[in-house]
């Protein structure tokens, strides 16, 4: 599915993630499949539905920072249990290294946008004192 042209850098990196991710586990072993997998599969897709909770939400509601949070909480849990997954080899190394670089393209480009939030949210209430002053 092509990139809309106004998604999220952080949105696109994230759904590149999922696709991956769904794509490996595919051929995991069959002993996996209602445990590890599963857990992969359903923090990308959680880590997605955060990313776009967060961006439907105005910048000065405190929901957003705290679905910008919990998409970064949840991309610290995928590489954790990505590790585990290679571990006890239903992943390869290689596959796990590729989610590996992919989690911290999310996590570096979440912490761009909540960067960005706070800079704007600082400039935006700058200004309201500045015309209210």
């Amino acid at each position: 599915m092509p990139q809309k042209k106004n998604d999220l850098y952080v949105l696109t990196k994230a759904k590149e993630l999922s696709k991956y991710v769904i794509t490996v586990t595919e051929k995991a072993p069959k002993k996996y499949r209602f445990t590890l997998v599963v857990r992969l599969q359903n923090y990308c897709l959680d880590i997605i539905e955060n990313i776009l909770l967060a961006n439907m939400l105005h910048l000065t509601d405190a929901r957003r920072l705290e679905k910008q949070k919990e998409a970064g909480r949840l991309l610290e849990l995928l590489g954790y249990f990505s590790m585990l997954c290679m571990e006890t080899e239903c992943i390869l190394p290689n596959q796990f290294e590729n989610i590996s670089k992919l989690q911290a393209e999310c996590l570096l480009f979440l912490g761009k946008w909540i960067s960005s939030d706070k800079k704007r949210l600082e400039k935006s209430e700058s200004g309201n004192k500045a015309s209210s002053g």
